[in-house]
């Protein structure tokens, strides 16, 4: 598991663990039931707090990604398509937001379509 936080970011460090351990379990590079590092260990191997780590994990097990077995570890979880899942989430909140704010269809894919570039 290769992970690596850029301290020059905009984006706040738990968020970039974040993002990388997805990434990471959406491409299969992590697979269900790999036991990930301790929340200590995690942190000092990257040095961070360890209450960025946990952060993190905390959101990945609200989401899915994870699942906490207390003592035992915290381990990838085997549910599927869980990306997918919570893209389908995020997606819909979007389209939801965008229309209370009164934002036109093409206007907020326009906006949806640069942020992935």
């Amino acid at each position: 598991m290769a992970l690596s936080l850029d301290p020059n970011s905009t984006v706040p460090p738990f968020e970039q663990l974040r993002v990388q351990l997805v990434a990471q379990i959406a491409d299969g590079s992590l697979l269900a039931g790999t036991r990930l590092p301790t929340v200590r260990g995690l942190a000092d191997e990257l040095n961070i707090a360890p209450n960025t780590v946990l952060r993190a994990y905390r959101e990945l097990e609200a989401d899915g990604f994870l699942e906490s077995r207390g003592r035992n570890g915290t381990f990838v979880n085997a549910r599927a398509d869980v990306a997918e899942q919570q893209a389908q989430l995020a997606a819909r909140a979007y389209a939801d937001r965008v229309q209370q704010l009164g934002i036109s269809p093409a206007a907020a894919l326009a906006y949806v379509t640069t942020a992935l570039k």
